[in-house]
This record gives C-alpha cells, sequence and structure tokens, in this order.
C-alpha cells in the first residue's frame, strides 16, 4: 500500500484543493486478490464526494504547504465529511482498566473500554469501546469505517440492528509526526462469536443472553425450547446465520462488500439479540468509478466477485460454527487445504468424515446436524464454498435453504435439493450396514427415483464427472452377511475404489481400476484379532464410452413373450412416483418405458493381486484367497465387463449398472491420503 508521506490542502471560499504525495509502494499484502479494493474504494470515494461537494480543482498544489495547515485542514475534512457522527474527547470518558488487542490480535490497534461521563453528551453513561489505531494503514480502516457509515446512515434502523454501531471518533493532531485516531464504537459485550464457541459452556450460555422466547423460536420454525443437544445447537445456528446473512446482505445491497468477516469480527449484542458484523474498516465499494460507468461488465464482474468471496467467508464461518473440531488450527488448515487443491465442496462429508470421527470416539455432533433434513447442512455449506465464484450461493437464496428455515416453513424446494436429499439418504442408510429386507428395498428405491431425476444424462457430461476415484458404497446385488459357512481363507474385505481416468481429451476412452483392499487373517483367533497380511486386488479396463437407452421390459403371461412397458417390479414404484409426495418433484406425467444412459463397452480385463508379506503357504492358498475376495465382493467389481451402462453421475454420487440388472452406488473418494 501507499504510505501517506503528507497531505496538503488549499482552501477558499469558492473551491478546495487536494494533493497526495505518496512514497514507499510495496506489493506484499495478506490478500492480493484484494489490492485494488481496499486502496481504491477508500480514495475513489473520497475524490467523488469532494467533487460534489467543492468543485475540485485541477490546479496544482504547492508541496510546501506547513504541516499544520495540512492538519488543520484534515480536521476539518473529518468534521465536515463526517456530520453524522459525534467528536470527542479523551477526557469525555472514563477509562476502564481493560484493556487488549484488536480483532484478530492486530498489533497496530489498541481496545479501552470506556464510560461516557460528559453529562451534556446524549451516550451519557454508556459504555463504548475506544479503539486507537496506531498506524498509518490502520488509521486509514478507521477512517473508512466512518466513510461507510455515512453511505449506510439512510437506513440506520437496519444498520444498527445488524452492524456495530459507531458513535464518533477521537482526532489528536501531534506537533509532530502523525495524529492520533481512535474510532469510539458500541459495546456488545466483551465476547465475540469466537471466543462463545471456544468457551466450554457456550450453549446454554448463549441461549441465556440470547433470551430465547416463543418468538425467538418461532423464527426458526422449531416448537421446543431445550431438547437434546444437537437441535438446541441447530437451532442457535440458525438463529446466528440468518441474522448474519441479514446484515451481509444490507452491505451488498449498498453497493459494499465487508471483505474481513471472520468470527472474530462478530459480536452478539445482549440489548437486542442481534447479530453485530465488526467494524466496516475494510469494506470496498463494488463500482470504483460510480455505478454509472461506462465499463459495465467490468463493474458486474467486479461485484460478483466481490459477493462472492464474502460468501466464502460466511461459509468458513458456518463450518467452524456446526463443526467445533474445525477451531482447531490443524484441523481447520487440512479443511482449508483440501478446498484449495480444488476439490469440490460436495464431498467434504466424504473428507471430513474420517477426520471428525477419529477425533470424537463418540461421534460428532456437527456431523449429526448437517446430516439432519436429507443432508440440506452439507448442500448449503457446498454452496458457500463453491470453487467457482458463480456458483455461490447468495444472501437471500441462502435466506430460504431448507437448512435455514425450520421444519414448520413452507419452503419449496428446487430439482437440485431434491436429488441431492435422495442421495444423502441412500448414502446415509448404506452406511448403516444393517441390510434387511425393507432396508434394501428402500435403498433400490432410491436408487430408482436418482436414476429418473439423471441431471446429466449425455455422455459429453459423463466424461466431465465421471474421472476420478470412487468409493463402492452398495450394490442391490447380491450379499454376504453373517452365515454359519467356513470358508477355505478368513479374508477381511476393506475400501473397494473404482479409479476412472481419461486416457486422451480427443476420445471417449476411458480407463477404469478397480482396486479392493483386504486382510487375510492366518491365526486361529481370528474372530477376535483382526490383523493379518494386507493385500490388494487390482482389475484394470478399458471402456469406451457411448449414448445408449435402458429399456423396462415386462414379460405377458399368456404369450410368454417379451414386450416393451412397465415391468411389475416397477409398478409399486411408479404409484409411489404417483403419490402426491413426489408428484411435482418428477417431471414425467407418466412412467418411462426406457431413459437415456451412458453405455460402456469394455475390452479385455487384466487382474494382478499384491500381497503385504508372503505366504508360507501353496498356490493353491492364494487360488482360496481370490475366491473368498470373489466371493464377498459384487462380480462387477472383479469382473469390470459385466458393467454395461451408467444412469446417475454427479459430482459426488455415480450409480452403474451391472448386466445382471444390479445396480452399484459409488460416492466420489476426497480421502485425504496423509491419514
Amino acid at each position: 500500500m501507499a504510505a501517506l508521506r503528507g497531505v496538503a490542502f488549499a482552501t477558499s471560499p469558492e473551491r478546495v484543493e487536494v494533493k497526495f504525495f505518496s512514497e514507499n509502494i510495496s506489493t506484499r499484502l495478506i490478500k492480493p486478490s484484494f489490492v485494488c479494493v481496499k486502496r481504491k474504494s477508500a480514495f475513489s470515494y473520497r475524490r467523488q464526494v469532494w467533487k460534489t461537494k467543492c468543485s475540485l480543482s485541477r490546479k496544482a498544489v504547492p508541496p510546501l504547504e506547513s504541516a499544520e495547515n495540512a492538519r488543520s485542514a484534515l480536521t476539518d475534512y473529518l468534521e465536515e465529511e463526517s456530520g453524522h457522527v459525534i467528536r470527542f474527547s479523551m477526557s469525555d470518558f472514563k477509562l476502564l482498566n481493560r484493556v487488549s488487542i484488536g480483532l484478530g490480535g492486530r498489533a497496530d490497534e489498541v481496545v479501552y473500554e470506556g464510560i461516557v461521563k460528559d453529562s451534556s453528551s446524549p451516550l451519557y453513561k454508556t459504555r463504548v469501546v475506544l479503539r486507537q489505531f496506531l498506524s498509518s494503514q490502520a488509521q486509514r480502516r478507521g477512517k473508512r469505517a466512518i466513510e461507510v457509515l455515512k453511505k449506510l446512515v439512510r437506513r440506520r434502523l437496519l444498520y444498527h440492528s445488524y452492524s456495530m454501531q459507531v458513535h464518533g471518533y477521537i482526532y489528536s493532531p501531534a506537533s509532530s509526526g502523525r495524529g492520533l485516531f481512535t474510532l469510539v464504537h458500541g459495546y456488545h459485550g466483551s465476547f465475540s462469536l469466537r471466543h462463545w464457541l471456544q468457551q466450554s459452556d457456550w450453549l446454554p450460555t448463549l441461549e441465556a443472553t440470547l433470551a430465547l422466547d416463543e418468538e425467538s423460536v418461532r423464527r426458526v420454525g422449531d416448537d421446543t425450547i431445550g431438547g437434546p443437544a444437537v437441535s438446541r445447537q441447530l437451532r442457535i445456528i440458525r438463529i446466528l446465520m440468518r441474522d448474519l446473512l441479514i446484515g451481509v446482505n444490507y452491505l451488498h445491497s449498498h453497493g459494499l462488500a465487508h471483505t474481513e468477516l471472520r468470527l472474530e469480527n462478530v459480536h452478539i449484542s445482549p440489548v437486542d439479540r442481534h447479530v453485530k458484523v465488526g467494524i466496516l474498516g475494510n469494506a470496498a465499494d463494488f463500482y470504483e468509478d460510480g455505478p454509472n460507468s461506462n465499463a459495465l461488465d467490468t463493474c458486474i464482474d467486479r461485484r460478483q466477485m466481490m459477493i462472492a468471496f464474502d460468501m466464502r467467508c460466511v461459509g468458513f464461518m458456518m463450518a467452524k460454527m456446526v463443526l467445533q473440531e474445525l477451531m482447531d488450527p490443524a484441523i481447520f488448515t487440512r479443511f482449508k487445504s483440501f478446498l484449495v487443491k480444488g476439490n469440490d465442496p460436495s464431498c467434504l462429508r466424504e473428507f471430513l468424515l474420517r477426520i471428525l470421527r477419529r477425533n470424537s470416539p463418540s461421534g460428532s455432533a456437527g456431523l449429526q446436524i448437517l446430516d439432519r433434513n436429507w443432508g440440506a447442512g452439507w448442500n448449503l455449506l457446498s454452496l458457500l464454498l463453491a470453487n467457482k465464484p458463480s456458483k455461490r450461493i447468495s444472501c437471500l437464496d441462502a435466506l430460504r435453504h431448507p437448512f435455514l428455515c425450520g421444519p414448520r416453513w413452507r419452503v419449496v424446494p428446487s430439482m437440485n435439493i431434491i436429488r441431492w436429499g435422495l442421495g444423502s439418504t441412500a448414502v446415509r442408510i448404506a452406511e448403516e450396514y444393517i441390510y434387511s429386507r425393507p432396508q434394501r428395498n428402500r435403498l433400490a428405491y432410491f436408487v430408482e427415483l436418482m436414476e429418473m431425476l439423471n441431471p446429466h444424462s449425455r455422455p459429453k457430461s459423463w466424461l466431465e464427472f465421471l474421472p476420478g476415484k470412487w468409493r463402492l458404497l452398495y450394490c442391490t446385488g447380491r450379499h454376504i452377511g453373517l452365515t454359519l459357512r467356513q470358508p477355505s481363507a478368513r479374508v477381511l474385505i476393506g475400501d473397494v475404489n473404482l479409479t476412472v481416468s481419461r486416457a486422451s481429451n480427443l476420445n471417449t476412452s476411458l480407463s477404469f481400476t478397480s482396486d479392493i483392499g483386504f486382510t487375510v487373517m492366518m491365526g486361529h483367533d481370528w474372530p477376535h484379532d483382526k490383523t493379518g497380511i494386507t493385500g490388494k486386488l487390482e482389475v484394470d479396463s478399458v471402456f469406451r464410452l457411448t449414448s445408449g437407452r435402458r429399456l423396462y421390459l415386462k414379460e405377458e403371461k399368456s404369450a410368454g413373450r417379451f414386450s416393451f412397458g412397465q415391468s411389475n417390479n416397477f409398478d409399486s414404484l411408479f404409484q409411489k412416483l404417483s403419490a402426491r409426495k413426489w408428484r411435482k418433484a418428477i417431471p414425467f406425467k407418466e412412467f418411462p418405458s426406457s431413459l437415456p444412459v451412458a453405455k460402456l463397452a469394455s475390452n479385455d480385463i487384466e487382474v494382478t493381486m499384491n500381497l503385504g508379506a508372503t505366504l508360507d503357504q501353496t498356490v493353491a492358498t492364494a487360488k482360496n484367497i481370490i475366491k473368498e475376495v470373489r466371493t464377498q465382493i459384487p462380480p462387477e467389481m472383479f469382473d469390470l465387463s459385466k458393467l454395461v451402462c451408467g444412469t446417475y453421475v454427479d459430482s459426488r454420487l455415480l450409480v452403474l449398472r451391472g448386466v445382471n440388472g444390479s445396480a452399484l452406488l459409488f460416492t466420489r473418494s476426497c480421502v485425504d491420503e496423509t491419514l
């Protein structure tokens, strides 16, 4: 940033002339994407104000103006441009014995608490916070906060409800060097939201601070006060997130982006029970040269990028509020690294599942909150943290999201939400691993629904989504459970993955690799000791991707022939789709006789097996191990040529159909290999 060397003013009854002298320009910044935002927005806004009020002159100002005149002119400017705030002196306050470093541990800010002791002041006996800015960059933040307040003061009620109130400032000119600038803003308790979440008893204390009454409960659609800890935490998160989004949307609607949304910059007022967005010292304008600039496309791109940056910050705040484990810097660093590497945020659940369950043997309350309501929390989190700025959700759409609307609110879900809910529910059922007949029927029903709502049926879309690593969750075919059989080799199956890679961008050939991890238990104490020799079975094949149709067949009892139409297996599914619950969601008025699919044509396959240690057995033992692995896994994973088509794909789920009609449900694997 440019360090201000001096400010020269030349005033007269008719004009005001201003000139800046700068030196020591440095490009070393923490947020390089907003280098121009912070610098240009502050000074361009000042130039606009001076143009409208004083008709800025082009005449050059001599650079040898005295420092005393410059300080006097700067004081006059603050008083003129900040008529909506009060100029205090340090003698107006009784300072309390509470001093701390500024927000986020900034060394260039010192924070005091004080009480106004001037009886003539409208803030008499009011507790305030004095934020003294030491460096020139910090002082620019303080003065920028006053400028932003002037833009927002027209709707003062909303500003005071959702932003930290600025009462005024203290400017003490120094005889030599830079003067001291202190911002006087409202006191909303000594805790920021980060400090709240770090308390061991934060949930009951915050409930008492917010004084949850019937009206507050009705706002989030929950008619129970108290209840399980998960329900109580979800209710608090809904209140905090809705207040935060309303405040951020208020800034965006006035052409401003906060650019520094963090838990440290958010406070909760016990007076009006609202979330207060912190000091707007780094707020940036959407339009550098005003909204009427000729470069309309540039303004639109700038506005979209800045809103997207704020929404990503809101996503990080939501993740920390829900998943308390992310307050640990080590875990949060891995969380951010996952996103920086370009992984899709919709796969966050698969990535965090092992990390959070390892650190919390009893289970994570945050995972339960995000899994509720058909996984709506994961959907909102993925929309807030989307890799492409154009894909991130806006404040208004986030306020209408099912995760932030209670069960009593009538929210019409979009088709994307319906697809997300179907996939999330199928994953949850598969993870329970109790495959009784009702559970198998329900899983098959959800897979059929997902296939009918497949958003990417063209092979061109499959070439985009299919490459990657997929973990097998469930197969609708044969299941090997607890039996009394005595296998020739004791084998414990681990993860079963399917890795798809594209050989070239010029053709539609895809390389499929099925790797099956397992453990061979050689001892007699295998029911209690699961250790043994680890191994991996790999199957490689090359597929060619084309378009195709999946036909539904039925057997006519009279002629004994096959004809196209609805099979008896789908009669019950069609009845469910015709019910009131799914009538508006399914885009078909009649059950279709066929659906588009991605057809998979396989070439030769190659099978290899690797063991972590040498078997002191015969070749027959190795054959028995392969036989047992083939018995426990779906046959399509051992013989890839039995995969005939793909019926559903998106950024996180995949459904492939085998030659015998069984469906294999996969989830995209984004597990950190360093675990």
